[in-house]
């Protein structure tokens, strides 16, 4: 098989992932969070917070209590933040997403280092790997 030939492959399998179904529904789930304007409003307000916090600890004669009441600020907002239900949604359909991403990319990785692409488990290391790394002599 020649390089091209594995380009081709390797970009039908990034279509194939676009029109996966979690990456589907992650992609919905984030364009909701995008159109949310309180979310929004909050994530602004959010980073708006960490900044004045950054600023505010990069002084030489920095405020400790104005420290405290920023850090208890922006806790607060981004509780807010993560308890929005289309920030909620769209970290759930991101994690099944990232899962079955990373399944693909162990497949990958282990097929490339000498392992059966039919029956590695791409949850451990390539190549024979046992999964205890304590006895790991290398790849």
């Amino acid at each position: 098989m020649e390089t091209n030939d594995i380009i081709s492959l390797a970009r039908a399998l990034g279509a194939a992932i676009q029109q996966d179904e979690a990456y589907i529904k992650m992609r919905t789930a984030e364009q909701l969070s995008e159109e949310d304007e309180q979310l929004q409003e909050l994530i602004e307000s959010y980073n708006t917070k960490r900044m004045m916090i950054n600023i505010e600890a990069s002084k030489a004669d920095r405020d400790d209590e104005k420290m405290q009441a920023l850090n208890k600020d922006m806790r607060r907002i981004y509780a807010g933040v993560m308890s929005n239900e289309h920030m909620k949604a769209y970290n759930a359909a991101k994690r099944e997403f990232d899962e079955k991403l990373q399944k693909v990319i162990g497949i990958i990785n282990n097929s490339a280092l000498g392992d059966d692409p039919e029956t590695t488990d791409p949850l451990t290391g390539g190549a024979g790997c046992s999964g205890n790394c304590s006895s790991c002599g290398g790849c």
